[in-house]
């Protein structure tokens, strides 16, 4: 595959830009993180003219496919009328009653730009409603890229410490060890083990934040009675219970995971899916929570938020997903569910390790040995073979389909059955190859 534009635009940013890039998450690019110049539907082209069918999807945001006629026609209509007010907007009152309708734990909201500052405020509420400072995270669980909570999203095993007392482990340099000082690290899809410091500790615990399900590592499921034990535990000992649904959100169901669990949380973080590619970010939960940002005393602020053009966007998104019953949804789902299926056949026929899991319409691709124990948490996910589902991941992008490097798939409303045949085709090819080149090796 030509990559020569991409690579003169990579040397050529990275004399302006630290590493070539504007987020760490895009350095895992191999050989070297490509340029892109367009997208539509399904289909991204990259700087060489290359052409993919896209699951990356922007890293989850694109879920109505790229370049949404919709919501580019509500952004445009609201650019000529104005980019920004330092006010308020009829479209924030309509994307916020939008998501109470559809969202099981959500009686008021507040917007922002990112997944990230969500979580911020959400942490901040919940300690301000609770007048408690120690908060439960889990390993392996991504919660944004701010100090106060990213620890332990990928610790090397040696150093994570046992199960039962983790080490906090930061995620970049410049952490300072008193940002972590508030938070309990423990090992997702454990129960007994979380109640086991709810027992111990459960006066002092403001919040339990969690991914509903596990999509940063490996779109893993909570276990059966996992987190309606977590809610309960909860309940009983007076702490908040945290959705980031910044994946799952309007995409694993119309009212996210909780809704598809039937968990209802306190709070819920939300950002990607709900508005089409626009930069937007919401919190939302129980009222009583949510009216203390209304008192003024507990700070949420933002010059971006609830701009108008974000908000038209998330307002056309959120529209088009849930009229006639989210009828756009679930053709995403089914269509990603026929990936899936024929995915697992190849599986089967293949003796490369191949593992498929997830919810759809987001899903994992991976290489885990045939004699591995159940992936249930990421201590357990290590157990991939990484290198191989690299090589995976490198050979379908030379063959015109972009998946996430770590194996993670969005499928979106915009994909097509022809879609799902070329990507099938290709997964045949590149499997063949990796047959071949293990058999050489044997």
């Amino acid at each position: 595959m030509n990559s020569e534009k991409s690579e003169a635009l990579y040397r050529r940013a990275c004399r302006v830009i630290p590493g070539g890039i504007s987020s760490n998450v895009r350095a895992n690019w191999s050989p070297l993180p490509l340029f892109y110049t367009r997208g539509k539907g399904s289909r991204v082209w990259d700087a060489d003219g290359n052409e993919y069918i896209d699951y990356v999807l922007g890293r989850g945001p694109l879920l109505l496919g790229h370049s949404p006629a919709n919501v580019i026609q509500a952004v445009q209509i609201q650019l000529e009328q104005g980019l920004m007010f330092a006010g308020q907007t009829e479209l924030e009152i309509l994307v916020a009653e939008k998501m109470c309708e559809l969202v099981p734990c959500v009686e008021m909201a507040r917007f922002g730009s990112s997944g990230s500052e969500s979580v911020h405020a959400a942490l901040r509420l919940a300690r301000a409603a609770t007048g408690r400072k120690t908060v439960i995270r889990f390993e392996g669980h991504y919660h944004g890229w701010f100090g106060n909570i990213a620890w332990n999203f990928a610790p090397p095993l040696d150093q994570a410490g046992p199960r039962e007392c983790t080490n906090l482990i930061p995620s970049s340099l410049g952490q300072l060890p008193e940002e972590g000082a508030h938070l309990l690290v423990l090992p997702w899809n454990d129960l007994p083990l979380l109640e086991n410091v709810f027992a111990i500790r459960g006066k002092e615990i403001a919040a339990v934040i969690t991914e509903p399900i596990m999509c940063n590592w490996g779109a893993i499921r909570p276990l059966p009675g996992f987190l309606e034990g977590m809610r309960r535990l909860c309940s009983e000992h007076g702490a908040l219970l945290i959705f980031d649904e910044v994946i799952t959100g309007f995409r694993v169901a119309l009212g996210g995971a909780q809704q598809l669990f039937g968990v209802t949380p306190d709070l819920a973080t939300f950002a990607k899916a709900m508005a089409g590619g626009m930069c937007v970010s919401a919190l939302g939960g129980k009222a009583d929570v949510m009216r203390l940002f209304g008192e003024l005393k507990t700070v949420h602020a933002g010059t971006y938020n609830a701009n108008p053009p974000a908000m038209a966007g998330a307002l056309a998104a959120l529209n088009l997903l849930s009229e006639n019953d989210g009828a756009i949804l679930k053709k995403a789902h089914a269509t990603a569910m026929a990936l899936m299926q024929e995915l697992e056949e190849i599986a089967e026929r293949t003796f490369l390790p191949l593992m498929i899991r997830g919810v759809p319409p987001v899903f994992h691709v991976s290489f885990l040995p045939k004699d591995a124990k159940p992936v249930v948490d990421y201590r357990s996910a290590q157990q991939t073979d990484f290198a191989l589902t690299r090589q995976f991941w490198m050979e379908l992008q030379n063959h015109g389909v972009r998946v996430t490097p770590e194996g993670l798939w969005f499928v979106s409303t915009a994909h097509r059955e022809q879609d799902v045949d070329q990507t099938l085709a290709a997964v045949v090819e590149v499997i063949a190859i990796l047959e071949k080149e293990r058999r050489n090796k044997s």
